[in-house]
């Protein structure tokens, strides 16, 4: 390469990279999603625009470049991939890539064989491409959409499966259909080359993980440079591993890194907040540099050439077979329908699709295996980039609008504690429905809440910013349970000053501050005083105590506030008549009074109703008055 060829490359790179951070830069800004800006970047700098990065420049070195960033991104999203999440909704997220998968890839080639008139195996290549959405346009969608760790999960599993699936079906039947130039179909040959390349990248993923977390465990790393070290040694294993794999079988090499990311995703590695930290970093600008790289590659006059056809396609993707398949892979499960819905319609391809499909072009104008290979050529990228470009732009980028408008952000509700005491709430608050994190820095008892199906961000309580990280911008309750008193202060004015919570409750663990405590406006639950009162009960009172004891397992008692249109100037007689059997109406606040209501009293919206019964009554009761409480 000659002088002037590498200065034009520094610069290139120089410039993708200093615009993809200020791409992230301005996504965090404006809390969307960052492969929005980095799309819209790499269209205005690339040759359609002001022309100052040209991708052509990397000449055949950029398919490797692009894998190779592909890999770092795929292993830092399967890396976070952890098995408790995979506990949340797992039916559903089994059916979105099996049935869903099979839904999206037949329903698409269809669509694509008769609104683009092209051969079937064209159409099933296009269709098995986009059935990926992928890492690259879901995390960032879930960096700024804090939604139900259950659809979370969802989204995350089917990105990170789906774009393994999808590289490699597409690989297989790009390679036995549409390049056998019209020679017969081999179903046998097409799932032994599907599994072959499946297999391989699930054996290299795991012997390289299995290498890492045998050295990361059992080797002496150096004690100065050890989180260095093991760093470098992740992620030197991802590259291994991804390239091994593609080495023996093409695209394996995607499997490879998916699998290698969840396994030591989940195998509790010394040092692993490091290791998330500097892959973070990494794949934040691997992927700005992808998606920049691929987007100035596109063409306006290839996604003109489709006409109608193409338009037709990108809409019946995004707003036929999407929730079609979504509704059936989430019918029976917890999915709330605002869930199912923000599921239908945030679901982008990202960087798999765009990727596969340019190496395939490119394949197509230069080998020409079939008759009019460069209109295929045309066609597969075309399409491919038009149903990128419409659901990143409308889908990624309207992300928290359609969120908010379909009321599925829970408020979240903080614990920072995860001893006895915050384990023991969280169980309750989860039980009734609420999306509950716990903050805790002591390892022995993140791995305990984690082992029993807790949500559990790490990191020190009082620091503003580890409380942002763990959701406080949006929590509706944060509860303050450390065993030490100074802590749970410190948390409780940091939520309300700075955070403005609705409810903020701390822990006293020595009764003499409690009057302290609340001098300073905390709300507080002194544990000496809890317990003498629950003594108290157990001798006064053994049948309330005892009652109360059950609440949360067969029993229930729950405030919410009236918001159902349809029951305001209800009275009490009228709405006992519409409540399941099983539950009273204990008590009703209205303007800061509360009272026992009588029969005549007519509710008004913003009342608060206090139900008590059996837990599943309560709960129907809950649905009936404020259906946004539980959605």
């Amino acid at each position: 390469m000659s002088s002037g060829a590498g200065a034009e490359l520094i610069y290139i790179v120089a410039a993708i990279i200093g615009i993809g951070v200020v791409s992230q830069v301005l996504a965090d800004r404006f809390q969307v999603p960052s492969v929005l800006f980095l799309l819209s970047a790499g269209i205005i700098v690339g040759p359609v625009g002001i022309g100052l990065v040209d991708p052509s420049s990397f000449g055949t070195a950029l398919s490797s470049i692009v894998g190779l960033s592909v890999a770092i991104i795929v292993f830092e999203g399967a890396f976070h991939l952890k098995l408790n999440k995979l506990r949340e909704a797992p039916s559903a997220q089994i059916r979105l890539v099996t049935i869903g998968a099979l839904i999206s890839l037949v329903g698409t080639a269809v669509v694509v064989h008769f609104a683009l008139d092209t051969s079937w195996g064209l159409s099933f290549v296009i269709g098995s491409l986009l059935v990926a959405t992928g890492p690259t346009v879901i995390t960032p969608i879930l960096s700024v959409v804090a939604v139900r760790d259950r659809v979370g999960a969802a989204l995350e599993t089917e990105g990170i499966v789906n774009d393994v699936t999808a590289a490699i079906l597409a690989v297989v039947i790009f390679n036995v259909v549409v390049l056998s130039g019209g020679e017969p179909f081999a179903p046998v040959e097409f799932v032994s080359e599907f599994f072959n390349r499946l297999g391989t990248g699930l054996i290299f993923g795991l012997i390289v993980s299995l290498v890492i977390w045998y050295v990361l465990r059992y080797v002496d790393l150096s004690r100065e440079n050890a989180p260095q070290n093991a760093r470098l040694i992740v992620l030197a294993g991802a590259l291994i591993a991804y390239g091994a794999a593609d080495f023996f079988a093409k695209e394996a090499g995607v499997a490879a890194v998916a699998t290698a990311g969840i396994v030591l995703g989940n195998a509790d590695l010394p040092y692993e907040e490091r290791i998330e930290e500097f892959k973070g970093d990494i794949t934040l600008v691997v992927l700005s540099f992808v998606f920049i790289t691929l987007a100035a590659l596109l063409e306006p006059a290839d996604l003109f050439s489709l006409g109608v056809g193409g338009v037709v396609v990108a809409l019946t993707v995004m707003l036929l077979l999407r929730p079609l398949l979504v509704f059936i892979s989430t019918a029976g499960t917890q999915f709330t329908r605002g869930e199912k819905l923000f599921v239908s319609f945030v679901g982008p391809r990202g960087i798999i699709p765009a990727s596969v499909a340019t190496l395939f072009a490119l394949e197509l104008q230069q080998t020409q295996p079939i008759p009019n290979s460069g209109a295929a050529a045309t066609t597969l990228i075309g399409t491919v980039f038009l149903v990128i470009v419409v659901t990143v732009v409308f889908e990624a980028g309207f992300a928290r609008h359609i969120a908010e408008k379909l009321n599925v952000i829970p408020m979240r509700v903080l614990i920072i504690g995860g001893g006895k005491v915050g384990r023991a709430l969280a169980a309750r608050l989860e039980d009734r429905g609420e999306n509950v994190v716990l903050i805790e820095q002591d390892e022995t008892m993140i791995q305990t809440a984690r082992d029993e199906g807790f949500t559990v961000h790490r990191g020190d309580g009082t620091d503003t910013e580890v409380l942002r990280a763990a959701g406080a911008d949006n929590a509706k309750i944060v509860v303050a349970a450390t065993g030490d008193d100074d802590a749970n202060l410190l948390i409780a004015q940091l939520a309300d000053s700075k955070f403005d919570v609705e409810t903020v409750i701390a822990r006293a663990n020595n009764p003499d501050n409690v009057d302290a405590f609340e001098d300073l406006g905390v709300r507080t639950i002194s544990s000496s005083l809890s317990t003498a009162w629950a003594i108290d009960n157990v001798i006064e009172r053994p049948a309330l105590s005892n009652w109360m004891t059950e609440l949360g397992r067969s029993g229930d008692v729950q405030e919410i506030e009236v918001t159902a249109k349809d029951l305001v100037g209800k009275t009490i007689a009228e709405l006992d008549d519409t409540l399941p059997n099983g539950v009273l109406i204990a008590l009703v606040g209205r303007d800061g009074d509360t009272q026992v209501p009588d029969e005549g009293f007519t509710l008004q919206r913003g009342d608060h109703i206090t139900f008590l019964g059996r837990k599943e009554a309560v709960r129907d009761s809950i649905d009936l008055c404020h259906p946004q409480q539980r959605a």
